[in-house]
């Protein structure tokens, strides 16, 4: 039985973008290939509800290796794609929080694959917002079907 669906997907309007890839970096230090949030689209503070994107293109970093002739984005990568929107969504919810670490992940499964190209939208709500601990739930759809689901845990480094 699926979850419960924090967004609806249908319900974004991409046409909208509340933060680029460039201002997404005033907060999160990822950087080259693994600077993977495209565009930030919601960021409801006060539901602590969020939405963004990672344009999944033909020419990423992953798809080479990642299977030959059909490639398939990486579960970690899926992971990572959240990891940094829990850190952009804590970065808005406190102030001068510095560097938010990746310290946990569960509850995750997989429910599908994301194909190149493909936009890999990721919704989410913040469970726990503290200055030692975030706590996200997250989720990720394609045309609309969910993908990836899974609990992001952050700490301050």
């Amino acid at each position: 039985m699926p979850p419960t669906v924090i967004i609806e997907p249908s319900s974004l309007d991409f046409s909208r973008v509340l933060l680029s890839r460039e201002e997404i970096g005033k907060f999160n230090p990822q950087r080259f290939e693994f600077q993977l949030l495209d565009g930030v689209v919601l960021m409801d503070h006060e539901a602590r509800k969020y939405a963004g994107y990672y344009d999944a293109r033909e020419d990423a970093w992953w798809v080479r290796g990642h299977i030959p002739g059909r490639p398939i984005m990486p579960g970690v990568v899926m992971i990572e794609c959240a990891a940094q929107m829990a850190s952009l969504v804590a970065h808005h919810l406190l102030d001068d929080l510095g560097f938010l670490g990746f310290s946990g992940v569960s509850d995750v499964k997989f429910r599908g694959v994301v194909t190149p190209p493909a936009r890999f939208i990721l919704v989410g709500q913040a469970l726990e917002v503290k200055r030692r601990r975030v706590i996200c739930a997250t989720q990720g759809f394609v045309d609309g079907e969910m993908v990836y689901e899974g609990v992001i845990t952050g700490m301050p480094i």
